[in-house]
């Protein structure tokens, strides 16, 4: 298997996420962050991402790592959604590639559903997001390893697995399919 992973702070072999329209979510990340009240190396900080990255990020001349904006939005307490508007078709990790097919903004749960690919071969670790938020898998296609980084679980078509997604996880595909699945991420409202 190959490991094709990057850490938050944008070294490594990730491909960038956005294949386009990353000048526009640098604007909603800096449009957030200031309204927090965070400065650009608070944020940097807490995300566990280079501070360059992240002005590159904001200032719309850095293509961001899909494992980059989900800690920049668990740094921010808010889904992954919300640093994407208007979404864009497909994001593409290390390994994983996810395409959004609805939010369901209901009352104090935020759930993202998106379609997900992990070709044969090949794994990625994403970061923590914030605490409370539960990732649910159900597998069509493949044999999926993935949860916890420390204790993944595995699951083949027709199975389901789902873990909290608050510690480092990750994702892989085992044998020579690709998996395609489902990923449903629910997000607690954070009080302010």
């Amino acid at each position: 298997m190959t490991a094709a992973s990057e850490g938050p702070a944008g070294e490594g072999t990730s491909r960038p996420a956005l294949p386009e329209g990353a000048a526009e979510v640098g604007c909603r990340v800096r449009e957030l962050r200031e309204r927090r009240g965070m400065s650009l190396s608070e944020l940097a900080r807490r995300a566990a991402v280079g501070k360059a990255t992240l002005s590159g990020l904001e200032a719309g001349t850095r293509n961001p790592t899909l494992d980059t904006l989900q800690a920049v939005a668990a740094a921010l307490d808010l889904p992954l959604t919300a640093l994407l508007s208007p979404p864009p078709a497909t994001l593409r990790g290390a390994a994983v590639q996810i395409q959004l097919l609805r939010v369901f903004d209901d009352g104090p749960v935020t759930y993202e559903l998106y379609r997900m690919r992990v070709p044969a071969g090949l794994a990625q670790s994403s970061p923590a997001h914030q605490a409370g938020v539960t990732e649910h898998v159900t597998v069509f296609a493949g044999v999926l390893e993935a949860g916890p980084a420390e204790a993944p679980l595995r699951a083949g078509a027709g199975a389901h697995l789902e873990w909290t997604a608050d510690a480092p996880h990750t994702y892989a595909a085992l044998g020579t399919d690709d998996v395609l699945a489902s990923l449903l991420i629910r997000y607690p409202r954070v009080a302010r």
